[in-house]
């Protein structure tokens, strides 16, 4: 790996000289290849993937730009992204990680409610971007079960569609999109700013102890969305939410749109990882519809 032309570009956003002494591969994460790049007093994040996923990495750094100027949750700086004849980069503040502790959930609750604090204009974003490496469509909606619908569950099915799942999941998945106004009869959510991929592996705390969230897949939705994902895969405990809900109260009706809410990844990794997702995507479905 020839890391010239990547320095180049690290020097020109930083100003300063950047001597490369070690490129250290890290472990982790499928869809990206991630380093540490280090010099004599300073390291670099950096990913890389094939120049054709450019775009991904740009849409990254803005959804990253977009939580630090709320200055409520710590995310990694950019740097900055671009792209050489081999490879697409993306290039970090690096912060060294830790596993979060009681603390560390705590103030994450507390800063995740405080981010989602900050209404916006919207439902949507100002483009589009990816959740892993699916594309994800943001379009601008004023009526969020619409947006859900469409630019969801909707697009996430026609995915499905594409690559042979069609049958009983299209049959069960169109009927559930046909109307989603019972999920929201009492509750109208308000557009925040959403991380938008808020599990347990894009967390992490600093040396400090505060926590840091990176990877995201960032747009203006109900928030519920957020707090919904750290709860399909696991890894945060009951001090989170505690801690979130003393600051900014879930509606007694999230505990059904969770389950609404995470189909959408559910259909993700179908489309990504292929059928063994396909009967518990069936299977959520069928349940959202007992539920109604």
């Amino acid at each position: 790996m020839n890391w010239q032309a990547i320095v180049q570009h690290i020097e020109a956003a930083t100003g300063q000289a950047f001597v490369l002494q070690n490129a250290k591969l890290l472990v982790g994460g499928d869809i990206n290849v991630a380093y540490r790049l280090q010099a004599e007093n300073r390291s670099f994040f950096v990913k890389l993937n094939t120049p054709d996923r450019a775009s991904m990495f740009e849409a990254e750094a803005a959804g990253l730009q977009a939580l630090t100027q709320t200055q409520c949750i710590r995310v990694p700086k950019v740097i900055v992204c671009g792209q050489t004849a081999n490879h697409a980069f993306l290039v970090l503040e690096y912060i060294a990680l830790t596993n979060l502790n009681s603390r560390s959930e705590q103030l994450l609750g507390q800063q995740l409610a405080q981010l989602h604090k900050q209404q916006q204009a919207y439902f949507g974003w100002h483009r589009d971007n990816t959740i892993g490496s699916t594309r994800q469509v943001n379009g601008r909606y004023d009526n969020w079960p619409t947006f859900w619908q469409e630019q969801r569950l909707g697009h996430q099915l026609a995915l499905a569609a594409d690559q042979g799942y069609g049958g009983r999941l299209q049959a069960l998945g169109e009927k559930l999109c046909s109307d989603l106004k019972p999920w929201f009869l009492a509750y109208q959510p308000q557009p925040a700013l959403v991380h938008g991929d808020l599990w347990g592996g894009n967390v992490a705390a600093d040396q400090q102890g505060n926590p840091v969230v990176y990877d995201p897949a960032c747009y203006f939705g109900d928030r519920e969305t957020d707090v919904a994902m750290t709860e399909l895969f696991g890894g945060f405990s009951p001090i989170f939410y505690q801690a979130y809900q003393a600051v900014y109260p879930l509606d007694p009706g999230y505990v059904g749109r969770k389950n609404l809410y995470n189909l959408y990844h559910i259909l993700n990794h179908l489309n990504l990882f292929g059928q063994g997702y396909l009967h518990q995507a069936e299977n959520r479905i069928s349940q959202l519809l007992a539920d109604l």
